[in-house]
């Protein structure tokens, strides 16, 4: 599970469920630059740099299409991602973006 923030912040990066996300364990180090984030209320947004490029169906239809989609959410509250994290990684990603 990638974490929200990672684990080097002495703040925001703790090893707990509510710093991860369930996807791919080691994503390509490309999308370590942050090209896709979720803001605090959950919401999906793909980098500018990322929606500029035209490259197949993937990129089209996958990423370009699930902009503005809300995230699917454990069904136990607890088990959610912490949207205080999300808002601290999202100010990152609009840096990035």
């Amino acid at each position: 599970m990638p974490l929200i923030v990672m684990d080097v912040d002495e703040q925001w990066g703790q090893l707990i469920v509510t710093n991860g996300f369930g996807a791919v364990e080691n994503p390509p180090r490309r999308f370590r630059r942050q090209p896709i984030g979720s803001d605090p209320d959950f919401r999906i947004h793909i980098s500018d740099r990322l929606l500029e490029i035209h490259d197949g169906p993937f990129l089209e239809l996958g990423l370009k299409g699930i902009v503005g989609q809300m995230i699917q959410l454990p069904q136990r509250r607890e088990d959610r991602p912490n949207p205080d994290r999300l808002a601290f990684r999202f100010e990152q990603f609009k840096k990035c973006a």
